[in-house]
C-alpha cells in the first residue's frame, strides 16, 4: 500500500461539524487503501476521547493540543511578523518537527493538505515528484471579507487585513502544490479568478453525505411536542454565520409567524449555543436544544430545514442532509451555492425577510411534503466514494484525473 502523508487542521472525528465531516470521511477512504500518517490538532478539549478511534486508522500519528488561549498569542504573533492571525495560530514546533521526520524516514507517495494553513508544514521538505494536493474546501479570505464587511470597525479593518493576508498565502499555496481542490464548482470558479496564476491546477470535488445514516426510512420518536408546526435549523452555534443566521431570522421572520400560527416553532439545534442563542430560547416559538446525540429526528418530524444564512461558503452539509431526509428546504440562495440543480426537489429560495415569511407560510399552511427527488439528487450526485476516487486519482497521478 503507499504511503500518505494527511495533514488536518482539526482532529477529523467526530464529524459533527461541516469540516469534520469532509475530513472524517477522507480520513476514512483513505485508511482502507493507503498508510496514513496524520498530523493534526486537537483544539477543543472535549475531543481527546476521540483521538484513539483516529489513531485506529492510521500508521502513525501527531495529534497535539491546540489550547484556546493561543488564539490570542497567536494574533498578536501574526500582527507583529506580518501574517495572517490564522496562520500564526497554527504554528507549531511539535507538529513541523513530526513532518520533517515522516517525510526523512517514510518517503510518502503523496501529501494532501487539508485547509490551507496546514500547507506551511510541508513547505521546501518534498521532492518534486511527490504529489501534493492542497484540499481548500472552500476560499477561507473570501469568508474573512464577507465578515469585512458585515461588522463595523475596528474589527471590519481586522477581518480585511485577515482576508488579504490569506489570499496571499492562499496564492502562495496553489501555486507550489500540484493540484488545489476547492468543495464546488463555484468555489473553483471564484478562487481562478483571485489566483489566475494557479487557474490551471484548480479543480473541484463535492461534498457527500452517508445517505444511509441520513434516511428518512428510518423510524426515530418525535422530539417535538404534539401539534408543534417546526422549521428547523442545524449546524454548530458558536459559528459566526450560523448565530447570525438565527438571530436575523428570529428578529425579522419569526414574529409574523408566529402571529399568524401560534404553533410554529423555530428549532436550533447545534452544539455550543453562543449566549446570543441561549437567550433566543427565551422567546415565544423558539427551542435551543444545544448538542444532541442524534439530529435525525429533529429533521424527520420537521415540516422543512430552514437555512437563513447571510454569509455562506461552499456547500451547506446541512442542506445535504436534510434532503438526504426527504425534507423539503427553505434556504437563502447563498446557502444553497453549490448544489446541482435537479428536478422537482423541494427546496424554496428567500433571500429578504418578506419572501422568507411568505415561503414559511405556505410550508406550515400544509402537510409535510416529502422530499424525494431531494434524496434522488443526493443520491445521485453525493457520495463520498465517488467523490473521493476523483480526489484519489490527483494523489497518485494529477493526469489522471482531468
Amino acid at each position: 500500500m503507499k504511503k500518505l502523508l494527511y495533514l488536518v487542521h482539526r482532529l477529523p472525528f467526530p464529524p459533527n461539524k461541516g469540516d469534520k465531516i469532509s475530513s472524517n470521511n477522507m480520513l476514512n477512504y483513505f485508511s482502507a487503501r493507503w498508510r496514513v500518517h496524520l498530523g493534526t490538532f486537537v483544539d477543543d478539549p472535549e475531543d481527546w476521547q476521540h483521538v484513539s478511534t483516529v489513531r485506529e486508522k492510521c500508521e502513525d500519528s501527531c495529534i497535539v493540543d491546540l489550547p484556546r488561549h493561543k488564539r490570542l498569542t497567536g494574533s498578536i504573533r501574526g500582527m507583529l511578523n506580518g501574517q495572517a492571525l490564522s496562520l500564526s495560530y497554527y504554528h507549531n514546533a511539535e507538529l513541523q518537527d513530526w513532518v520533517r521526520a515522516s517525510i526523512e524516514r517514510e518517503c510518502p507517495d503523496a501529501v494532501l493538505v487539508f485547509s490551507g494553513v496546514m500547507g506551511r508544514f510541508v513547505k521546501d521538505l518534498l521532492p518534486a515528484h511527490v504529489p501534493v494536493v492542497f484540499d481548500a474546501e472552500d476560499v477561507d479570505s473570501e469568508k474573512w471579507r464577507s465578515y469585512a464587511q458585515a461588522k463595523r470597525w475596528p474589527l471590519s479593518w481586522l477581518y480585511q487585513r485577515e482576508a488579504d493576508k490569506l489570499l496571499a498565502y492562499e496564492r502562495e499555496m496553489a501555486a507550489a502544490t500540484h493540484v488545489s481542490i476547492f468543495v464546488s464548482q463555484e468555489e473553483a470558479a471564484l478562487f481562478r479568478k483571485l489566483a489566475p496564476e494557479s487557474a490551471d491546477k484548480v479543480h473541484y470535488r463535492t461534498q457527500g453525505v452517508d445517505s444511509a445514516y441520513f434516511d428518512a426510512a428510518l423510524s426515530f420518536e418525535n422530539p417535538y411536542q404534539d401539534g408543534q408546526r417546526v422549521l428547523v435549523f442545524t449546524g454548530a452555534m458558536d459559528y459566526w454565520p450560523n448565530v447570525e443566521a438565527v438571530k436575523w431570522f428570529c428578529e425579522q421572520v419569526l414574529p409574523a409567524l408566529r402571529a399568524r400560527q401560534p404553533d410554529f416553532l423555530f428549532c436550533i439545534v447545534g452544539m455550543k449555543p453562543t449566549e446570543e442563542v441561549q437567550q433566543l430560547g427565551k422567546l415565544p416559538g423558539v427551542r435551543v436544544t444545544g448538542g444532541v446525540p442524534d439530529v435525525r429526528p429533529y429533521l424527520q418530524h420537521a415540516l422543512a430545514a430552514c437555512l437563513p444564512l447571510q454569509i455562506a461558503r461552499g456547500i451547506q452539509n446541512k442542506a445535504l442532509e436534510a434532503m438526504s431526509m426527504m425534507l423539503p428546504v427553505l434556504a437563502t440562495r447563498d446557502a444553497l451555492v453549490g448544489i446541482v440543480d435537479y428536478p422537482d426537489v423541494l427546496s424554496v429560495v428567500a433571500d429578504d425577510a418578506a419572501a422568507m415569511i411568505a415561503a414559511a407560510s405556505k410550508l406550515l399552511a400544509q402537510p409535510r411534503q416529502q422530499n424525494t427527488a431531494g434524496r434522488a439528487c443526493v443520491l445521485e450526485h453525493y457520495n463520498w466514494d465517488t467523490n473521493l476516487r476523483r480526489m484519489e486519482a490527483y494523489l497518485i497521478n494529477e493526469e489522471a484525473a482531468r
